[in-house]
């Protein structure tokens, strides 16, 4: 059996390989000229650039997936004993970081955070002592969401609403389902605590404000699992992936944009590039926006369910604006800054209010700051540095002008690293620079209006609210990556994959799964 995958991002490799592995024939298709969608790779003047993610978490979710073997697609256990990383290592070197990020304030004071317990308790003792307390009942709340969230439940397949109601009564009495935000102040009173321990949310696109609490459980993935580098970048760890799936078989095709899933009374026979070439297939997985896979690449007929009113009313993540620079090192940039920087602006909220619900662009901004030299110095030419700023900003639903804006919010962005300390004389030492906006997501990546994240997982686009990994449409259609369930992030998007890799085993009779799976699949 033939199945085709739409697009070589993190999760559609991930399922690929599994297919591959189940013994299907897995052919890749990727509109551009090289695989890792978001997590693309920019050379450029010697300097190596990872377009996307770089925070790499649950590296045992990599190790079980390098383990894949022909006729073991790896679909149980969902975590694997241990931390040994043997398979992984065979395809690219991971390195733990300490601290994760240092986070910044605009008074010139950081903390730095990691995963040891004692350390953070320090942490918080030199920056907020009033907290210590509430942290420790933040630590009991939290590891009880992370508990019955991510460890119970993140391989859930929530494909009705009764398996929602199912789990609902224990979210509700943990507080899980109250806005993040909201729930981080009952514990903390000192500003900066309440910054520290709800902005990781941002890195799955959700907005601190409106994100259910359940988005707590990241501070304890990363405190069980720590946070990681592949070394080469996160380019490495997709060059890994693609030899993991040709071992298995499995093939991409690049330069392959698709036109149209093809179907026959609505189910999967195949698809059509854009040059007219028809490509049949018994099982299509779209690793491609929700938007873009319902909208765009099914004719309106085979859409019942994920109708243009449901299309319309989705409400997406924000975008970003990512500026891409190499300079001449001074020698002391690993004094003040680490791997990953958070550099917080004076405001919180409102910028939060401007950047997701105004759909304006904020005078200050915050920036995510990486600086992966400080790790691995071949991503740069000797005595230099490559680094990228993220700043968080509005999806293309704005009406902002990224064509004009666009060259003046580089500058802007790399003058405020400049002047205001982070990299004294960088305007100086530039060697080269390039950027990417909300224009790249959507007409590069067919992310509809730009958005970074799929849709915005807030709690009415999460669990059984969120995108279903099979198709309601559709039979034979399959949905994998950050729009659909369980989400965005590396470690949700692997975990789209065996779910997504679940769901077709089952559905064709090539794996037995356990009772309780197919009750909550079917």
């Amino acid at each position: 059996m033939r199945a085709l995958v739409i697009g070589s991002g993190l999760g559609g490799l991930s399922v690929a390989i599994r297919l591959a592995a189940l013994g299907l024939e897995v052919l890749v298709l990727e509109k551009l000229d090289g695989p890792g969608g978001r997590a693309r790779v920019l050379r450029k003047n010697g300097f190596t650039f990872d377009m996307g993610p770089t925070v790499i978490t649950v590296p045992i979710f990599l190790e079980d997936l390098f383990a894949t073997q022909p006729g073991d697609p790896r679909l149980y256990p969902d975590f694997p004993e241990g931390e040994n990383l043997t398979h992984t290592s065979r395809y690219l070197k991971l390195v733990p970081l300490d601290p994760f990020y240092r986070i910044h304030f605009p008074d010139g004071s950081y903390f730095d955070y990691n995963n040891n317990r004692e350390y953070l308790l320090a942490e918080i003792r030199r920056l907020a002592p009033e907290d210590l307390e509430g942290y420790l009942r933040f630590e009991r709340d939290a590891k009880a969401i992370f508990q019955r969230g991510f460890l119970e439940l993140g391989f859930t397949h929530f494909g009705s609403l009764l398996d929602l109601l199912k789990v609902a009564p224990d979210l509700l009495r943990m507080g899980a389902v109250f806005p993040l935000l909201s729930f981080v102040k009952r514990y903390f009173k000192n500003p900066k605590m309440q910054r520290i321990f709800s902005f990781e949310s941002l890195l799955i696109g959700g907005n601190p404000l409106s994100v259910p609490a359940l988005y707590v459980m990241i501070h304890f993935v990363e405190r069980n699992w720590g946070v990681h580098f592949a070394m080469g970048g996160t380019g490495a760890l997709v060059q890994g992936l693609v030899r993991k799936l040709e071992e298995l078989g499995g093939r991409i095709r690049y330069n392959a944009p698709v036109r149209r899933i093809l179907t026959h009374n609505r189910r999967v026979k195949g698809v059509v590039l854009e040059d007219g070439e028809k490509i049949p297939a018994d099982v299509v997985v779209s690793n491609a926006d929700y938007i873009h896979t319902y909208g765009e690449l099914l004719s309106p007929e085979d859409r019942r369910w994920h109708s243009d009113l449901r299309l319309k009313r989705t409400r997406l993540s924000m975008s970003l604006f990512v500026g891409y620079f190499g300079f001449r090192a001074q020698g002391d940039e690993g004094r003040n800054l680490r791997h990953h920087n958070v550099l917080f602006s004076e405001r919180y909220e409102g910028l939060l209010q401007d950047i997701f619900q105004r759909k304006t662009l904020p005078e200050d901004f915050a920036h995510y700051l990486h600086l992966p030299t400080l790790t691995d110095p071949s991503l740069a030419p000797e005595g230099h540095h490559a680094a990228y700023t993220l700043v968080p900003v509005p999806h293309n639903g704005s009406g902002l002008d990224w064509q004009t804006l666009g060259p003046r919010y580089m500058e802007k962005a790399l003058r405020y690293l400049d002047e205001a300390g982070y990299l004294p004389g960088l305007m100086e030492r530039l060697v080269c620079t390039h950027f990417i906006t909300p224009d790249y997501f959507q007409w590069t990546l067919n992310s509809h209006l730009g958005n970074g994240f799929g849709p915005e997982p807030i709690l009415w686009q999460t669990a059984s609210f969120r995108p279903h990994n099979r198709s309601e449409d559709v039979k034979g259609l399959y949905l994998v990556g950050q729009s659909y369930q369980p989400g965005a992030g590396l470690p949700s998007v692997m975990m789209s994959a065996k779910i997504t890799a679940r769901l077709i085993a089952h559905d064709l009779g090539l794996e037995k799964a356990p009772k309780a799976l197919l009750e909550v699949t079917s």
